[in-house]
């Protein structure tokens, strides 16, 4: 993913969170279609610690903030987690003989990506086809295109249905029978058994004719029922497979990665990763929130009183999280742990943290984007191509997010009769509770409304405020801990 976490939030709230949001905005017009990577990140507050050992490794740093964090009460999350070895040292070194394997492993799943994909293409192509068929049935309950659609289904059943009965179809009839010339006409030309009584036609026609219309109505209401729970049948295939698509790609992208990394062109531009130098470079983010509690600010009148009502309190419709985002950029010398196998890394760890303020829907905004990377990032690993990969998944979230055009309510009348099989799931024990019938979900990309005056008068400072003291206090209490007098 080539936009940071900075970034992402920057793109979700432009006009807190990036330095150029205003002219992004007057760009692109809305934050969604704000490309990350344009966005100049900014934070509310941010304060920076330096930490350079060369005999001090990075695992006790991470993880004293990591546990500081969740003890002062964060909810904390990994948001990236990146390295990179300078081709000379000897931690690449050996990490250049497991290459082929990570190789191998990629190829395997990307020959299984390759064919979840392959049946994504297919699910989609089918369901085109089912979308026009199914347009035949809902034209035939609109009047002005009712007698087009019938005539559609009647040389459909023709073709499809009535022509498995070899020389007895009305076709063949029709075209290879002395006496049955009409037959084609007045099949189109009825629409029920009434209709047949009415046309001028001898016996021997109208005996053959009657039971096809029949069949034909038959016909149209079953087919239109598979037809519409095949469609949603291969909807819900379609959600599974780009459900493995994203799995594979998770599985997929470490080794890719690794391989990538384990070459040496791109290199050069990094001046801390020399390529004879015995260097490696690390970079993790960390991102931790903690609810703002309204309530409880409001007792304590750091909010207006009446905020502590559960009147106002069920006017607000989502929740409010003082956020700190802790990134950690590494440059260390790896060495190599006699007896052991593995390394270690002391060198100069530069961490900052950033407070912010975000909203539930902005979270939820920042996973979805972070879910989307990973789909995207399967599709380009396996075709190459944006433009085609953009158009398969315009096509994949337009049928995962189809409302449904008839929602059918289906009521279960109380059984009355015995069911030996029904004690064994508890039947006996329920009165008759009409069973709702499942609807699938549809997918919608997430809004991310504005801040209500509320909102952001009241609560957005506050939360901001909150987030800049929790910042501080991680970033204060790590430095006296570890006694670092110099910091930025």
């Amino acid at each position: 993913m080539v936009a940071t976490i900075q970034k992402i939030i920057g793109k979700v709230n432009p006009e807190l969170y990036a330095e150029n949001g205003k002219e992004l905005l007057k760009k692109y017009g809305t934050s969604e279609n704000i490309p990350a990577e344009e966005v100049k990140p900014k934070s509310v507050e941010e304060h920076t610690l330096i930490y350079d050992s060369s005999s001090e490794t990075l695992e006790p740093l991470y993880f004293f903030i990591l546990d500081l964090m969740t003890d002062t009460g964060f909810k904390t999350e990994k948001y990236s987690d990146n390295f990179s070895s300078a081709p000379g040292s000897g931690h690449f070194s050996e990490l250049q003989t497991k290459a082929s394997i990570m190789q191998q492993q990629a190829s395997k799943i990307l020959a299984d990506t390759n064919a979840v994909l392959r049946s994504v293409l297919n699910l989609t192509y089918d369901l085109k086809e089912f979308r026009i068929r199914l347009q035949v049935y809902d034209d035939l309950k609109n009047k002005e295109t009712s007698q087009a659609a019938r005539l559609s289904l009647k040389q459909l059943w023709m073709d499809k249905v009535d022509m498995q009965k070899g020389n007895s179809s009305i076709k063949a009839m029709a075209l290879g029978m002395t006496g049955f010339q009409t037959l084609i006409d007045a099949f189109l030309a009825s629409d029920n058994i009434q209709d047949v009584h009415k046309i001028d036609l001898n016996e021997r026609v109208k005996r053959v004719l009657l039971p096809r219309i029949q069949e034909f109505n038959n016909w149209i209401d079953h087919s239109e029922k598979e037809l519409r729970k095949r469609y949603e049948l291969e909807k819900t295939y379609l959600r599974s497979q780009a459900n493995n698509l994203k799995i594979y790609a998770r599985w997929a992208r470490p080794y890719l990665q690794a391989a990538n990394d384990l070459e040496m062109a791109g290199r050069g531009r990094k001046p801390a990763l020399v390529k004879a130098f015995n260097t490696i470079l690390l970079e993790l983010t960390l991102l931790g929130r903690t609810t703002l509690d309204v309530k409880d600010f409001a007792l304590a009148k750091d909010l207006p009183l009446e905020f502590s009502q559960e009147k106002f309190l069920k006017t607000l419709k989502r929740k409010y999280y003082n956020c700190v985002l802790v990134d950690f950029k590494f440059r260390g010398i790896p060495q190599k742990l006699p007896q052991q196998g593995h390394y270690v890394f002391g060198g100069r760890a530069d961490v900052s943290f950033n407070a912010y303020s975000l909203n539930e829907d902005e979270i939820n905004k920042i996973n979805e984007i972070l879910e989307e990377e990973d789909l995207k990032g399967a599709l380009s690993l396996i075709e190459g191509t944006t433009e085609s990969m953009e158009q398969l998944q315009e096509e994949i979230d337009f049928y995962l997010s189809e409302e449904s055009q008839e929602e059918v309510k289906k009521e279960v009348k109380k059984d009355t009769g015995s069911n030996p099989f029904k004690a064994l799931v508890g039947g006996y024990n329920d009165e008759g509770t009409p069973k709702k019938e499942k609807v699938s979900t549809p997918i919608e990309k997430i809004i991310v409304a504005k801040d209500t005056w509320v909102e952001k008068t009241h609560i957005r400072p506050l939360s901001e405020n909150v987030a800049k003291e929790k910042m501080f206090d991680l970033f204060d209490i790590y430095k006296k801990a570890h006694g670092m007098p110099s910091f930025t």
